[in-house]
């Protein structure tokens, strides 16, 4: 495909934008947060149909365009690209709309199902269906890792990459954060010393918007005191011994390094969310992912159950109350930090993807992301099909270390169909959860 550049000036193109109301605006960007489901891939062809080719707010070199933006971005793709369109068609105002409403139908109920977890307690049929859904979790992040590994390795380079970075992680314990950073440098190494990188030349070219440097400083010093003006008031009146302030710090970390997606950052949740802070189970780990898998909205709202559960046993509150407060927290501090990459960011689109080293560190991270994946499916997996585990030093290495013989073959039986069910015959994600959890249930009842 060749380079399509538009010689319309911003003002031409300003003008061209078609005139929505944000009455109407409010009822289609409700209608994509209500009907969400699929995990970003489902979400973004939803938005492709109703903004595209139903309603015809956006062309398709627009939303490509955007979608290529959003994709280079920490943070959920699907709903940066609402928030987006949004500011396409409406400005800020547009913006804040659409990606609010994108997250927050999944929000709401998420939060009833956190509230319903931690007040029902140990109920049979609710263990059932809660053991049918972690076993059935552990074959999606098997088929994410495939996805994106199809996406990601090519060449190489890109698989030294991805096995470095799940030796990093798995075995050597080393954050996330500085796994991504360390990934994105080796990327532009290589390209200085090489030029080696993706090429962008089959992109579709928009005309660079004229924003002044005044107005971008504004808008990067509003959004940046609505995400860290209310952290600094926690951390100073709280400090970090308050489960809060300690959840709005991580919250905002997870949210800069968040490359890759909810799957990505799911490791480093686990890492620090359970091995660290210890506000939740390991196993309750893959409960609120399955949770936040049947729910509308991005996965990574699974975090507002990490958050919930974090606060509802450190907090001092009642459970519930405390519990409410922390899932919250952690939609406010993961959330906001979109906003201010989109409305910061948007303007200098083109700026920012015709830097080709920048290009080049999120090939690497990209790449680096599926080791971090697959860490993620050995870690789920051991906690699915063993339970409790350990781990053992042998030189600078701590390898996983569990009982052969506290394998649970029902778990492992729904997660083997739940896998063949996803990967060979991409059935829907909905019926394969509803049928591990009725598996779940007669196992267990049974």
């Amino acid at each position: 495909m060749t380079v399509q550049r538009s010689t319309m000036t911003s003002d031409n193109l300003a003008a061209e934008r078609p005139t929505v109301e944000m009455g109407e605006l409010f009822q289609t960007f409700g209608k994509i947060g209500l009907l969400s489901f699929g995990g970003p891939a489902g979400q973004i062809a939803l938005m492709h149909r109703i903004l595209v080719d139903e309603k015809r707010w956006l062309s398709e070199p627009q939303f490509l365009h955007a979608l290529n933006f959003c994709m280079l971005l920490p943070g959920p793709e699907a709903m940066q690209l609402a928030t987006y369109s949004g500011w396409l068609l409406k400005g800020v105002r547009g913006g804040l709309l659409a990606g609010l409403l994108f997250v927050l139908p999944g929000f709401f109920v998420l939060l009833g199902l956190s509230i319903l977890y931690i007040t029902l307690g140990d109920v049979p049929i609710v263990d059932g269906l809660l053991f049918g859904l972690k076993a059935a979790v552990l074959a999606i992040v098997l088929e994410a890792m495939i996805k994106v590994a199809k996406r990601a390795l090519h060449g190489r380079f890109a698989y030294a990459i991805a096995v470095a970075a799940f030796v990093a992680i798995a075995f050597l314990q080393v954050p996330f954060p500085l796994i991504i950073a360390t990934a994105g440098l080796v990327g532009i190494l290589r390209h200085r010393l090489s030029g080696a990188g993706p090429d962008n030349a089959t992109d579709v070219v928009l005309p660079e918007p004229r924003v002044p440097v005044s107005a971008t400083l504004k808008t990067l010093a509003i959004w940046g005191a609505i995400w860290l003006g209310p952290l600094a008031l926690l951390l100073v009146f709280f400090g970090r011994a308050q489960v809060f302030a300690d959840q709005a710090l991580f919250f905002s970390q997870t949210a800069i390094v968040t490359f890759g997606g909810a799957y990505a950052v799911l490791a480093y949740v686990a890492q620090q969310a359970v091995e660290f802070y210890g506000w939740l189970r390991p196993d309750e780990m893959l409960t609120g992912l399955g949770l936040a898998e049947t729910t509308p909205g991005p996965l990574i709202l699974v975090l507002v159950f990490v958050g919930f559960l974090g606060a509802s046993r450190m907090s001092g509150l009642d459970p519930v109350t405390g519990g409410i407060l922390g899932g919250t927290t952690a939609l406010f501090f993961t959330f906001i930090p979109c906003f201010l990459w989109i409305f910061v960011g948007a303007p200098y689109i083109e700026r920012l993807r015709g830097v080709k080293w920048l290009s080049a560190a999120l090939s690497a991270i990209t790449a680096a992301v599926v080791g971090v994946i697959a860490n993620l499916a050995v870690w789920f997996g051991l906690q699915v099909l063993f339970g409790e585990t350990s781990s053992v030093d042998w030189g600078p290495f701590s390898l996983p270390s569990f009982d052969p013989a506290a394998l649970d073959i029902a778990a492992l039986a729904i997660a083997v169909a739940a896998g063949i069910a996803l990967i060979r015959f991409h059935l829907n994600i909905f019926l394969v959860l509803g049928a591990a959890a009725a598996a779940g249930v007669v196992l267990t009842l049974g």
